[in-house]
């Protein structure tokens, strides 16, 4: 039996695909179909198309299969950043100033969608504190590390800190609803830190409390 030009494969496979079974073939696997066949081509041609053709085909090949190298690394690389995230961080994946995030938050409660502001106001907490660089720039920080920190530089919020951070987690991680009063406490909160000037650290044999180097009465509030 003589071998099959390409010309007459090319024929018998025009007349495979008229048959009724392919009319009811579905999408992902008639486009399956057309990139292997795309890539027998491509392989045929870079074997035996000839010295130009061998090399065109050689050459998509080569760019086919980077490209499929790139998208998957891509892909792979993603999937560790997400998997990278701390559990718990307080912020999330874009980076906002805190006036970004207090805008974002008084919308949200206009809007009475109470959860997400109480979320966004905390965040807006948190940037206004590393932006007066009352605690340090974290980004997987969680609300309770928040707390913590900036309770150093302003031990009067130490209590309303917590709670914030308490009102956070309940909303992100605990599934209980926000509310106007959780939300309000979370604003007023904000608002009194704003306004607030960090307590001063009193040096290791420093003179009696109230001398000069001791911190301002009522630690910090305004």
């Amino acid at each position: 039996m003589s071998p099959i030009d390409r010309e007459e494969a090319a024929r018998q496979a025009a007349r495979e695909l008229l048959k009724p079974a392919y009319a009811h073939e579905s999408l992902p696997d008639r486009l399956y179909r057309y990139f292997t066949q795309f890539l027998g081509d491509l392989v045929d041609a870079a074997t035996g198309g000839g010295t130009t053709g061998g090399i065109i085909a050689a050459v998509v090949i080569v760019m086919i299969i980077l490209s499929l190298i790139i998208l998957i690394s891509w892909q792979l690389r993603k999937t560790a950043r997400r998997r990278a995230l701390p559990v718990g961080g307080i912020y999330g994946e874009r980076a906002m100033s805190a006036a970004e995030h207090r805008q974002i938050a008084e919308r949200l409660a206009a809007e009475g969608q109470w959860s997400q502001a109480i979320r966004e106001r905390l965040r807006a907490i948190a940037r206004d504190l590393e932006e007066r660089a009352l605690v340090n720039t974290m980004p997987g920080r969680t609300a309770d590390e928040l707390a913590a920190e900036a309770a150093l530089s302003l031990p009067a919020f130490a209590d309303d800190l917590a709670a914030a951070a308490r009102s956070f987690d309940d909303v992100t991680y605990g599934g209980a609803p926000g509310t106007s009063d959780a939300y309000e406490a979370m604003s007023t909160l904000d608002d009194n830190l704003r306004q607030a000037r960090p307590t001063p650290l009193t040096p290791v044999g420093a003179g009696a409390p109230g001398g000069p180097m001791a911190g301002p009465p009522g630690g910090g509030r305004p």
